[in-house]
């Protein structure tokens, strides 16, 4: 058994990467060699570790790595990834993680696993590696996923009946959803900014936008659809797919037009897209967690819309931190509860 270093390991290629995180069946998106390189790009350094064991990666974890002063911060997002690993692979990749954070001069890692709450071994499992409860998640703890193994029919026959009369009324109101790329990014960025300002959220730059369709594009694990009405885009969406599973990571719409219902079509559509692409299910992404008030909470008009496609509402473990100067944790979790909203 041995551990592998991307950087310094030219056969651990981005493709054998994907292939390992896929192995896992909860390998997510954000463990993807991709993902690592769009964050590259806009403040954080990827660092990608895994674990080889009688010529057979078992075990993998994306690590990015933010400064803070002479510092810096480690976060595992939606990871690690484990692929048929023994007891002692596992134990190797997490040693290799502490030791690269202590490294890096590292004052915490936080990893945010895509393990569900209800499993109590996997709390056990990050317990017995060092860390503790999180106060402060990165990604949203809470999700509603739409499981879209059935037919178009059956798909609709579990949305409430409102969505689903919704769906066909924005054909009937001359909504029409195309995909657009990276032509359509500057009618999706308008729209991002117009809601961005009425929702008061934070929204990522053109910039990234782009370089996320540059990344994912050539694999086909991204699509950005704008909704149009008499050709004027009103509604976009960005969602991902990978290793079955698809995502709706950014969602805009405009002021004009919304009794249309150009939201309702465009999730429609993502999800046909989705099974076009194999995915067996698709993420509404981000409720509030259960500690937050459903009727006051920042996105619980958010989570009326998503529940009303009829999928099952997940939780997960949520963040787990290891602290290596735990003096300046208080610190750093504000940090990060600022930096909370719009984290994708």
């Amino acid at each position: 058994m041995r551990l592998l270093i991307a950087d310094d390991t030219p056969t651990l290629t981005s493709a054998v990467w994907d292939a390992l995180i896929a192995r896992d069946p909860r390998g997510h998106l954000l463990q993807t060699w991709a993902w690592g390189d769009l964050k590259g790009g806009f403040g954080w350094t990827p660092l990608r570790l895994a674990v080889e064991r009688d010529g057979v990666l078992v075990a993998g974890a994306q690590v990015l790595y933010r400064r803070a002063g002479p510092f810096a911060i480690g976060y595992v997002p939606k990871g690690p990834a484990f692929a048929g690993a023994d007891e002692a692979a596992v134990d190797a990749l997490w040693e290799a993680l502490h030791r690269e954070c202590r490294r890096r001069r590292a004052l915490l890692l936080k990893v945010e696993p895509e393990w569900r709450d209800e499993e109590t071994a996997c709390h056990d499992a990050l317990r017995a590696r060092g860390l503790a409860p999180s106060p402060t998640t990165v990604q949203p703890r809470r999700t509603i996923i739409v499981d879209l193994q059935a037919d178009d029919e059956a798909l609709l026959a579990r949305m409430k009946p409102k969505w689903r009369y919704n769906v066909r009324l924005s054909e009937r109101k001359g909504i029409a959803v195309r995909s657009a790329g990276v032509e359509g990014l500057d009618a999706f960025y308008a729209l991002m900014a117009v809601t961005g300002e009425r929702d008061t959220f934070g929204i990522h730059s053109k910039a990234y936008y782009r370089r996320a369709l540059e990344l994912f594009a050539p694999q086909g694990r991204v699509q950005l659809m704008l909704a149009e009405y008499e050709g004027q885009p009103v509604a976009g969406l960005m969602a991902y797919a990978f290793n079955g599973q698809a995502w709706y990571f950014y969602g805009a719409s405009g002021n004009a037009h919304r009794e249309r219902m150009p939201n309702h079509a465009l999730q429609w559509r993502a999800m046909q897209w989705a099974k076009e692409e194999g995915c067996s299910q698709y993420d509404l992404w981000g409720i509030p967690d259960v500690d937050e008030d459903p009727e006051t909470a920042p996105l619980s008009g958010v989570q009326r819309f998503k529940e009303g496609f009829g999928g099952e509402i997940v939780r997960y473990v949520g963040a787990y931190d290891r602290m290596y100067h735990p003096r300046l944790y208080g610190l750093l979790e504000r940090a990060w509860a600022l930096r909370r909203r719009g984290s994708l």
